[in-house]
């Protein structure tokens, strides 16, 4: 049998525009002599879809645009991921279409309610398993969770007599998730004797990124063809029939569909995608998650605020990789207490990037404000009110430029900052997205140096990299002097916000107590700018956001 894993990348609320992407995808692997193509988990609404499941309108459009897609697919057997609607409850599911017709749905049976995922609250679970009779081969259908568990409907395919497990998938990318989805694939084809084609979806949702990645194992668990993480994909792929086949047993349900064998069709050599390296997956992950959060709503331009420093460096870089250097603008706001060096680096990487730069110093506006407050700043002592009104000035600018020209401001703050609340609310957290909030510091400098070898270049000036960090909000002043180092930080970062470990195993990572004290501290005492700040792409196991929704109001004190 010839099977097609087509990865899409769909875009949530698009009903036509999906569909019309899975009808060219069904032709595709048609002109490819498939005998089944398949499309992830919820490809026709967009994953997830949150609370549009409960708009009725919704659930409606989306079962009549199905329905149409249906009637205009002809030739393969297709296995489309779409919301079905049945007395009164929603269920996530497959739909199994041929020449025009539904033939029959399988329904998710394991319906995670952790991290990211809410599924519980839409959706009510199938009762089983479904298995899709195409001629002599025996389909056995999931649904992304199905396999993530020894205790899902996967387990009862061992006794039906399956050759081929098939699981629609939408997983979100966390960096390195992708060889656990290949573990348990394989760990259900060795259990079932049975290959294994998991199709998983592409593209950025706002804070999420889905990377594709769709791969078939063998009946060992070895992998035999796979697709390319982040860009679209059809991935096709030749399942041998299984010689001998222990009896099934005649429980679950089993879908008999009609299947007029290839005749004489040499085998397909199988794809596979070469392996990422970490960096490189955290690079692709961030462009991707870029480009489809300003063209998915429909921004024709972005603009960050460039410091000379080695975040919005970065960031900078990532959006031109994304939308080209045309669409990319640039603004350096000086103030006083900008060194030369990094007025001439932010300067230098606009150059080396090819994009526009606006330069609109903030000096005069810091007297101005300054004078404002005279009288009731009197008597008092400058300090971090005096610096954060620069802060909020370069945000004010760079917003004003947004609502003139329609421009999506992208913000520069990195997970490590976000993280202990380094960062001002109002002020270098204003704008619409943020490219680099859940990118630990320790990873941007890996990032930048890794950008740098892939140009053969120095794209990202070496004196950026090499500068210690500085906010540049007062004489000579140095990110450490209020952070630990952050080599030390981010791990703090990671035991305690990740991992959620507890303070007695944080507190031997350091014997600097008092550091780790005040770093918990920090992070505790930051949720509320968290809360205000704009969505970012998560590549963490836990980002903040959906991944991690803590109170603000909370007198707890580990």
């Amino acid at each position: 049998m010839r099977i097609a894993l087509a990865q899409i990348n769909a875009t949530v609320g698009g009903l036509s525009e999906n569909a019309n992407t899975i009808l060219q995808k069904t032709k595709e692997a048609q002109a490819a002599l498939a005998d089944v193509v398949i499309f992830p988990e919820l490809a026709l609404t967009g994953y997830p879809p949150e609370d549009l499941l409960l708009k009725p309108q919704f659930i409606s459009d989306s079962l009549a645009v199905l329905r149409g897609l249906a009637r205009e697919i002809t030739g393969p057997l297709c296995i489309v991921g779409f919301v079905e609607q049945e007395k009164g409850k929603l269920h996530n599911a497959a739909a199994v279409i041929q020449n025009g017709r539904i033939l029959g749905t399988y329904r998710k049976v394991c319906l995670p309610n952790y991290g990211v995922f809410d599924e519980k609250r839409y959706f009510a679970p199938g009762s089983g398993p479904l298995i899709v009779s195409v001629g002599p081969t025996r389909i056995g259908l999931s649904i992304c969770e199905d396999i993530w568990t020894d205790e899902g409907p996967v387990q009862q395919y061992r006794n039906m007599g399956v050759d081929l497990l098939v699981n629609l998938s939408a997983s979100p990318y966390y960096a390195g998730k992708i060889r656990l989805r290949q573990q348990w694939m394989a760990h259900w084809s060795r259990r079932c004797n049975a290959f294994g084609a998991y199709v998983n979806m592409v593209g950025g949702q706002d804070e999420l990124v889905f990377d594709g990645g769709s791969f078939l194992t063998n009946r060992a668990g070895k992998i035999v063809a796979s697709a390319p993480q982040f860009e679209e994909a059809l991935l096709v792929a030749d399942v041998p029939a299984q010689k001998k086949r222990r009896a099934p047993s005649r429980t679950g349900r089993i879908l008999r569909v009609r299947h007029d064998a290839l005749a004489g069709e040499p085998p397909r050599t199988p794809s596979l995608a070469p392996i990422l390296r970490p960096v490189e997956e955290i690079r692709r992950a961030l462009v991707l998650g870029t480009r489809d959060y300003v063209n998915k709503n429909r921004f024709t331009k972005i603009a960050l605020g460039i410091s000379g420093g080695i975040d919005s460096a970065l960031v900078a870089a990532l959006a031109v990789e994304a939308l080209g250097k045309d669409r990319v603008i640039g603004v350096t706001m000086p103030s006083r207490f900008t060194s030369r060096g990094t007025f001439q680096d932010s300067h230098a990487l606009a150059r080396n990037l090819g994009i526009r730069m606006i330069t609109l110093p903030i000096k005069p506006l810091v007297k101005t404000y300054a004078a404002t407050l005279k009288i009731v700043f009197q008597g008092t002592t400058p300090n971090i009110a005096e610096e954060n009104i620069q802060a909020r000035i370069r945000g004010t600018l760079l917003m004003a430029l947004s609502n003139k020209f329609g421009w999506l401001i992208l913000t520069t703050g990195n997970k490590s900052e976000i993280s202990t609340g380094y960062c001002t609310l109002y002020g270098d957290t204003a704008g619409g997205f943020a490219v680099i909030k859940d990118v630990p510091k320790m990873m941007v400098y890996a990032l930048t140096r890794h950008i740098n070898r892939t140009a053969v270049r120095n794209l990202i000036p070496l004196s950026i990299i090499n500068r210690a960090p500085t906010a540049e909000l007062k004489t000579r002043q140095k990110d450490q002097d209020t952070l630990p180092p952050y080599s030390m930080l981010d791990r703090l970062i990671k035991a305690y916000v990740e991992e959620d470990r507890p303070l007695s195993e944080i507190l031997t990572l350091t014997r600097d107590k008092s550091m780790v004290k005040k770093v918990v501290r920090m992070v505790d005492m930051s949720e509320y700018k968290r809360r205000q700040a704009p969505p970012g792409i998560k590549i963490t196991p836990k980002a903040f956001g959906r991944d991690r929704r803590m109170p603000i109001t909370n007198l707890y004190q580990p």
